[in-house]
């Protein structure tokens, strides 16, 4: 079985451009779990916090 040098440039190449797009959407999709995170964390901490009375200030734990 012979392999030309011309197909084994091209493959590796292929290779090269494939790895380098992979690695453009794993930072695409760190940035937009990044954002995610600060929209979510932005609400959080949006929300009032129950200091009195019982209703959100206790925890009934039963194990």
């Amino acid at each position: 079985m012979e392999i030309s040098t011309t197909s084994l440039v091209q493959a590796y190449a292929l290779r090269q451009q494939n790895q380098v797009a992979q690695t453009a959407q794993v930072l695409v999709l760190k940035k937009a779990m990044d954002m995610q995170a600060a929209g979510a964390l932005t609400l959080l901490q949006a929300l009032p916090l129950a200091t009195s009375g019982t209703l959100g200030t206790q925890v009934n734990a039963m194990a």
